[in-house]
């Protein structure tokens, strides 16, 4: 107790000693101090009005909210027109007709007259509406199978017939004594007979037209699509793999009884499964499968086998593979499946054709690390960027060929392939407009730290700016492309939503207002972004906060991010805002603030993010004594009075900086740490340290339980004990290898009711005074 008085005076008297004017218990509530940021911005359909979702008097939750042009501030919409401005709209071309699912029900809407008309209602819910090429035709999904509905007729067909299961076949009645003396004795029994015969004899004779059955087994049953003229329908087969899930402890409970859910697999070779792609015809009636073995370099082994005597002469076999549903081109003549490898290391798209079930390849992308970047996810069942241009020929895509993600096309007729952009930035994300002969674009041309508006022709030429200033811009385009709703933040201005014409370098028109008075009354810091040389030579950037000069204490903390695959050294609003304002809280108190983009950063292309491959706490964490360096020899600070902290990857950073490089870091604060890397997920580890089967000294070198040993100087671990992503037995498992080696200068603290990102205000506080405490107490002399 009289340690903690002492601890808890320090705190006030450090704080009150440099003039500090925010309050940990204030900054620490988040949003409710900041102000809630509005979210969620769109169009309604006629294009008169904008929706968000806001929460501008902190209430319990968000509501939504609309602003139309010359109103003065937006305003509360109520529920009703709120669910439907929240609505997936499938439509038409300036069609005046839209069509959509709202709790299972099919309904349409006219968009002049404003007329809801409920079409289809049943106790099993529809789901995944799509358009026919015909205007009125509809598709949709229902029990696993697809329904054609005609507008005009108000007709709905199902046309195909997919069961889970094996087919039961009828078992016919064995003769009995007592049945053959029947049929022997009786002439009405042996007419009966006869009879029956005849009439299931003419029944066959008249082929039905629905859909037989199909039975596709046990395996799960997934991407069910028709093709847009329903004369087809695709779907994929996965069997279910046999791994075990971890379970996690609960101990505050509204019964009082501890609960143990499952939440995810380790990561292993036992989460590969097997996968078919199959076609359903309709007018063969019936399924077939296609074969993916002749796809270029589907046996080529990684190249990490190599260092593995085991594998290196490993007989060739097929990759295991994952299939998407197809994109179509608009009359449905042409079908694009993308196909990953299941260990993410390349991708094909194929050209399709559903008649025969073969298919064309005509993009092969390969990485010796993992598949990803900008509108190419990280993880092998999800699709990236992929669509069709106005001529109905031509696809674009993305690809990290040049070492940025940028924007290619293709035409399937002529097998010409077109790069669309190019330069050391990346193409963030891509609309097509809606005649098909432009893209807008989300970039970050000018700065990694920025992302950027542009138009650019589908042909390829010079980009067009139409939001170009420092910062980051999420855009919504109206129904007629004449407005652009604008999400727009700053490295000190939180997001808002803006109005803006869809214009060359145009200007925007703020309609929200969320900064709170309290927030508005300090004097946020606008981080410097600086760059220094990595010791391989690689330029990093990284957020500078420093102190006036008559403040400065010489003692500095490096912030860790976590996620590896993000960005913080950027222009924008982060989502480390708890983090922004603790850095400015320590800046007054004195210390300098640095926050690096380490490699595996998001923003810097393919080099840097694969930069960590089979080894983090590699080049990440050399980034940050590299940091550490710039800090010392251009800021003045003290060497030995520099702490680090951060969390889930920045927690485990802050491990391997304590463990791997003792002595290099005075003092590190952990929190929801990862502490063995063969406990974490599947898709994101897999990925990155391939597979604990294949790859073991990947992931020892990379796991910080590994070098428990070296612990010197002092260490705060803080972990949630319902924590389903970083798992508290991570913690706990580190915690034990202390004791077992008599460490000393450790703590854990726990916290019984959080989860991964911590909810409640009262956690945050006590975890960020336990982290200011550690370094009032030990960088400051």
């Amino acid at each position: 107790m009289t340690k903690n008085i002492f601890i808890l005076a320090f705190l006030i008297l450090s704080i009150s000693g440099k003039s500090q004017t925010l309050k940990l218990e204030e900054i620490m509530k988040g949003e409710s101090f900041i102000g809630n940021q509005p979210i969620n911005g769109r169009w309604s359909l006629d294009g008169k009005k904008v929706y968000f979702e806001w929460n501008p008097k902190d209430e319990l939750g968000a509501s939504t909210y609309s602003w139309q042009k010359g109103a003065a501030k937006p305003v509360l919409v109520d529920p009703k027109e709120a669910a439907f401005s929240k609505q997936d709209f499938k439509r038409k071309t300036n069609s005046d007709v839209v069509y959509y699912v709202d709790k299972g029900g099919l309904y349409s809407y006219t968009i002049s007259t404003k007329a809801v008309k409920k079409i289809i209602q049943q106790s099993t819910p529809i789901s995944n509406l799509e358009l026919g090429v015909t205007t009125g035709i509809l598709f949709f999904e229902q029990n696993d199978n697809i329904f054609k509905y005609n507008t005009k007729e108000g007709t709905v067909l199902q046309i195909t017939n997919f069961n889970k299961g094996i087919k039961k076949d009828k078992t016919e009645e064995k003769d009995s004594f007592l049945k053959t003396q029947q049929k022997e004795l009786f002439q009405f029994i042996r007419d009966a007979a006869a009879k029956k015969e005849w009439n299931l004899a003419k029944t066959k004779a008249v082929k039905s037209d629905f859909a037989k059955e199909y039975f596709y087994g046990k395996d799960n049953f997934y991407n069910l699509k028709a093709n847009p003229n329903g004369n087809f329908a695709t779907f994929s087969l996965v069997e279910e793999p046999e791994v075990k899930k971890e379970k996690m402890e609960v101990f505050v409970t509204d019964d009082g009884y501890n609960k143990t859910p499952d939440t995810k697999e380790k990561v292993s070779t036992a989460n590969f499964v097997k996968t078919k792609f199959g076609i359903y015809s309709v007018a063969k009636d019936t399924v077939y499968y296609v074969n993916f073995s002749s796809l270029s370099h589907i046996q080529d082994a990684p190249k990490y086998y190599e260092s593995y005597d085991n594998l290196k002469n490993k007989a060739k076999e097929d990759k295991l593979i994952t299939s998407q549903a197809p994109v179509y081109n608009e009359d449905g003549s042409l079908a694009i499946v993308e196909i990953r490898s299941q260990d993410n290391k390349d991708r094909w798209l194929v050209s399709l054709n559903l008649d025969n079930g073969t298919f064309k390849e005509i993009e092969y992308q390969h990485d010796d690390a993992w598949i990803a970047g900008p509108g190419i996810p990280s993880y092998s069942f999800d699709s990236g960027v992929l669509g069709f241009l106005a001529d109905n020929e031509t696809l674009y895509f993305q690809s990290e060929a040049t070492g940025y993600s940028h924007l290619y096309t293709y035409n399937l007729k002529s097998g010409k392939k077109t790069q669309l952009t190019s330069g050391n930035w990346e193409v963030r994300d891509v609309t097509l407009s809606k005649d098909k002969k432009a893209f807008y674009l989300t970039t970050n041309t000018t700065h990694p730290g920025n992302r950027n508006f542009y138009k650019l022709a589908s042909t390829g030429g010079a980009l067009e700016p139409i939001l170009t200033k420092d910062g980051a811009h999420e855009v919504v385009i109206s129904p007629d492309e004449k407005s652009l709703l604008v999400r727009y933040s700053y490295k000190n201005i939180p997001w808002d939503f803006y109005i803006a014409d869809n214009k060359k370098n145009t200007t925007l028109q703020q309609i929200s207002s969320s900064q709170s008075e309290s927030f508005k009354s300090y004097k946020w810091r606008e981080p410097e972004v600086i760059t220094f040389k990595a010791q391989d030579g690689t330029p990093v950037n990284a957020r500078l906060y420093t102190p006036k000069t008559e403040n400065a204490n010489k003692a500095a903390v490096i912030f860790v991010h976590g996620a590896g695959y993000l960005q913080n050294a950027h222009n924008y609003w982060s989502n480390y805002y708890r983090e922004y304002m603790f850095h400015n809280m320590l800046t007054d108190l004195g210390y300098t603030v640095l926050d690096i983009d380490y490699r595996g950063s998001d923003g810097y292309g393919r080099d840097f993010r694969t930069g960590i491959y089979r080894f983090m706490g590699g080049k990440d964490l050399s980034d940050h004594l590299d940091g550490k360096k710039v800090l010392v020899e251009k800021y003045g600070i003290d060497a030995k009075r520099v702490g680090i902290y951060g969390g889930s990857y920045g927690g485990f950073i802050t491990l391997m900086g304590m463990l791997t490089t003792p002595g290099e870091f005075a003092s590190g604060a952990a929190l929801r740490s990862v502490t063995d890397w063969a406990h974490y997920n599947h898709g994101y580890t897999g990925n990155i340290l391939n597979f604990p089967e294949t790859d073991p000294e990947a992931y020892k070198k990379s796991s910080p339980i590994y070098y428990a040993d070296n612990l010197k100087g002092n260490l705060v671990m803080l972990h949630g004990m319902v924590d389903d992503n970083v798992e508290y037995k991570d913690i706990v498992r580190l915690s034990q290898r202390f004791i077992e080696l008599q460490k000393k200068n450790w703590s854990l603290a726990s916290f019984p009711v959080e989860s991964h990102g911590f909810k409640e205000t009262y956690s945050w506080i006590d975890e960020y005074s336990r982290i200011l405490n550690l370094f009032n107490s030990t960088l400051v002399k």
